[in-house]
């Protein structure tokens, strides 16, 4: 999967939290965020000239919220986990350190309890 087919995969299921997400879907997804996310506030260093989160960081972030939590889900359910693991986010670096290694894992090859794998 490239770069634009995972972008685009991910939105068109930013409400699907059901099913399978690849690595190269999250990762890619991943990496658009985090560009769009420095272009966000550069933009808002422009205007506001603080480095605090300014109304087109805020924008951005209430906009892909819901794209970035969903393909998350679809990301643990790929290596067999439940969506509810993204509450280990919570847990200060311990969790951010063991979510970060399962989305590097390969999915679970064949169909699991989340569906078939993604073609």
């Amino acid at each position: 999967m490239g770069f634009l087919e995972a972008v685009t995969s991910a939105f068109s299921n930013y409400v699907n939290f059901r099913g399978r997400a690849r690595r190269s879907e999250y990762w890619y997804f991943a990496l658009f965020m985090f560009a769009l996310g420095i272009i966000a506030t550069l933009i808002d260093f422009g205007i506001t000239r603080t480095w605090d989160i300014g109304p087109v960081n805020a924008i951005f972030t209430l906009a892909t919220i819901i794209p970035s939590l969903s393909v998350s889900v679809r990301r643990l359910h790929d290596i067999g986990r439940t969506g509810w693991f993204l509450l280990l986010a919570f847990i200060p670096l311990i969790g951010i350190i063991v979510l970060i290694y399962w989305a590097c894992q390969p999915g679970t090859p064949g169909p699991n309890a989340y569906g078939d794998p993604v073609a």
